[in-house]
C-alpha cells in the first residue's frame, strides 16, 4: 500500500490542529490487515475525550479528500499519546522543564541503565537532571527513552 509521508500528513493537519489548539505530537501508520492512521495530539491542559472527539470530527472529510492512502481504506484514530510516551519534539523537553522524567539508557553509565530526576536543563545534544543531590548530564543518543516520572502517591 502506498502512503503520503508522516511530513505531508502532519503539514495538511497543522491548520486544523492549530484552529482547535491541540498540538500533533506524533503520527503513526500501521500497515496490517486492517491498516490504520493514528493522530496523536496534546493540549496545555491535557486531552480529554470531547478533545478527541472534537478534532477527530474536524479533520475526518478534509483527511479523506486529502487521501493519504492513495484510495485504499484505512481506520483514522485520533488519540492522547498517554503520560508515559517518550519525548519525541523540542516542545515535550521544554514542556517537562522542572518535571521528573524517567531516563533509560542504552547502555549503563556508572553501572546504571535507568535513572530518574528533575529535568532542568536540555539542548539538542545533552539532557541535564538532578538525581537525588546530583547533576548529571547525558548525551541525548546514549537515551533509549525518555518520559515524565509517573508518580503514584
Amino acid at each position: 500500500m502506498k502512503v503520503k509521508s508522516i511530513e505531508e500528513i502532519r503539514e495538511f493537519l497543522q491548520p486544523f490542529a492549530k484552529r482547535l489548539e491541540v498540538e500533533i505530537v506524533d503520527i503513526e501508520f500501521k500497515m496490517s490487515k486492517n491498516p490504520s492512521l493514528t493522530i496523536f495530539i496534546e493540549t496545555e491542559s491535557g486531552v480529554d475525550l470531547d478533545t478527541l472527539e472534537r478534532f477527530h470530527n474536524e479533520i475526518n472529510s478534509p483527511i479523506d479528500e486529502f487521501d493519504p492512502t492513495f484510495g485504499s481504506p484505512y481506520t483514522l484514530n485520533v488519540s492522547s499519546p498517554g503520560v508515559d510516551r517518550p519525548f519525541k519534539t523540542e516542545r515535550d523537553f521544554e514542556r517537562n522543564l522542572g518535571s521528573d522524567v524517567e531516563i533509560k539508557l542504552f547502555a549503563p553509565i556508572k553501572n546504571v541503565k535507568f535513572l530518574e530526576g528533575e529535568l532542568i536543563a536540555f539542548d539538542k545534544n545533552t539532557v541535564t537532571i538532578i538525581s537525588g543531590k546530583e547533576e548529571i548530564k547525558i548525551e541525548r543518543n546514549k537515551i533509549a527513552k525518555i518520559n515524565q516520572a509517573i508518580k503514584f502517591d
